[in-house]
């Protein structure tokens, strides 16, 4: 590799961090005499399978950029405490198909356990379209994330080393792009977003153990959170890696076997007496969200198949697509049903008592495998969220250096590894253990709050702000702008429909 004379002489000392097996030359120095003022010339080599890297120092980003020949990927050099790092080129990685299922995996959850009770007053048809419409809504909003992240990405040099995922987080989307404003909204919206799912999820796994076990809600749903807490704090990542995808797995193909049953037993004949409200079609679009959201997933199917737009919409829209099946047939099923019995009954709970071979056990074991697998991803970002925050407090720091392994023994050194994490995870699953456990039937008013006002804004106004920036930069297309302002005054308009929904029912009260 030629070495390179630099105007902004990097840090001398740096480490290499790649896949693959390296040899590096340590940095030697020469002043240049092409003008007065030294210039540090740093060269070092790169042996990576049959390609050739080269390097270039950007002292306005602090990093250096490399590129190697032979191959389509790019790397960085970033900067630490220690130097640069370089984080090296990688082979594309990443498959449609492994996109694709993380998209259906985190789509089909708990929401879909709310969705019959809110559009059955809607009926068939107008919930239907309405679903359809919104998952057109959600899928610009996805593009529009990925887009966005993508940008940044390669801005700022973002390549994944081996199997760890460099991923760039919505807040920090929202930090970049629209300043501080921004990112401040983007972290209390997520937050309040996370207290209010946790509540959805452990008040509906507090009902449906209610009716297998015959256990006080409060009491059932406090022990499920807890089970799955302990299994992310005691388990570890590749336990509760392990669990979740055998969870996720059962709980699709539960949903599969009681779609096609009902269908073959003729659960869903009903549904062409049911009639149609359009006026109630505003209560439904909220858990409609909630059922269709995958958009937390954005920045690591960003950093998973390497920012390759191409592949990215590709997934997005096959992944999309299927939880989109899969809910319309569970929706016609569910309103077929209660269009024969009384309207204010819940329709899984007719689900529940059907007389049809094994459906009653099945509905049940898919409702808590649909709570649980969605407990695990939203605890798991939870309170990785609250660890960060964490560590960057002075006390932590401060008590993280008294209270060090190797002086202390016992209760004291297991508690000196293990405060941050235990930290975090007590603050995010005690207020819900209490909320849950003091609001009776709050899986409906969380799913409704969650859905109409947190992802909405976090998935539905700041995405087109944060593309527009991004655009007004660059240069931006009458289409684009279009677009744009379309998709963020639709996210507004459901915002406002749904504050005046809770307005008119607190003033009715």
């Amino acid at each position: 590799m030629d070495s390179h004379c630099l105007s902004s002489s990097p840090p001398p000392s740096f480490r290499l961090k790649t896949h693959q097996n390296l040899i590096l030359v340590p940095p030697a120095s020469a002043v240049s005499l092409r003008s007065h003022k030294p210039r540090i010339c740093y060269k070092f080599s790169v042996i990576c399978g049959y390609s050739t890297s080269t390097c270039k120092w950007r002292p306005d980003q602090k990093r250096w950029n490399l590129t190697t020949k032979g191959s389509k990927s790019k790397g960085s050099i970033e900067t630490s405490s220690d130097g640069p790092i370089v984080v090296g080129a990688v082979e594309k990685k990443g498959t449609i198909a492994g996109a694709v299922a993380l998209i259906v995996g985190t789509s089909i959850g708990s929401g879909i356990l709310a969705l019959p009770m809110k559009a059955s007053p809607a009926g068939i048809v107008p919930s239907s379209i309405t679903m359809i419409l919104c998952w057109g809504f959600l899928l610009i909003q996805a593009f529009l994330l990925v887009e966005v992240n993508v940008g940044l990405r390669r801005k700022e040099g973002k390549m994944e080393v081996g199997n760890e995922l460099e991923i760039i987080s919505i807040r920090t989307m929202a930090q970049d792009t629209l300043g501080d404003l921004g990112g401040t909204l983007a972290t209390i919206t997520y937050v309040f977003l996370g207290y209010t799912s946790m509540v959805a999820y452990a008040s509906k796994s507090g009902e449906i153990l209610f009716h297998l076990l015959n256990l006080p809600e409060a009491i059932s749903g406090c022990v499920f959170t807890v089970v799955f807490t302990l299994l992310i704090s005691i388990g570890g990542a590749a336990t509760t890696d392990r669990v979740n995808q055998w969870l996720t797995a059962s709980m699709i193909g539960l949903l599969l076997a009681i779609e096609v049953l009902c269908i073959v037993f003729g659960g869903w004949s009903g549904m062409i007496e049911g009639g149609g409200d359009w006026g109630k079609v505003s209560d439904t679009v909220p858990v409609m969200i909630f059922s269709l959201v995958y958009h937390d997933l954005a920045p690591v199917l960003c950093a998973y198949l390497g920012g390759d737009l191409a592949r990215l919409r590709t997934s997005i829209l096959i992944g999309s697509f299927v939880p989109l099946l899969a809910l319309l047939v569970w929706d016609a099923i569910a309103l077929g049903l209660s269009a024969q019995a009384d309207p204010a009954v819940d329709p899984i709970d007719l689900l529940m008592n059907v007389r049809w071979s094994g459906i009653p056990f099945m509905v049940q074991a898919f409702s808590l495998l649909a709570v649980g697998t969605s407990l695990i991803g939203t605890l798991l970002g939870f309170s990785e969220f609250f660890k960060e925050q964490l560590r960057n407090l002075a006390w932590n720091k401060i008590s993280s250096s008294q209270d060090s392994p190797e002086k202390t023994i016992g209760l004291r050194s297991w508690w000196g590894r293990n405060r941050t994490s235990l930290t975090a995870m007590t603050m995010a699953v005690a207020p819900t253990l209490v909320v849950s456990a003091a609001v009776p039937d709050a899986f409906s008013a969380a799913t409704d709050i969650a859905g109409g006002y947190c992802m909405v804004m976090l998935y539905g106004v700041l995405p087109p702000a944060m593309a527009w920036s991004v655009h007004v930069q660059k240069g931006m297309t009458a289409t684009t702008r279009v677009v744009l302002l379309g998709a963020g005054t639709c996210a507004c308009g459901i915002v406002m429909d749904q504050f005046l929904q809770d307005f008119s029912g607190l003033w009715h009260n």
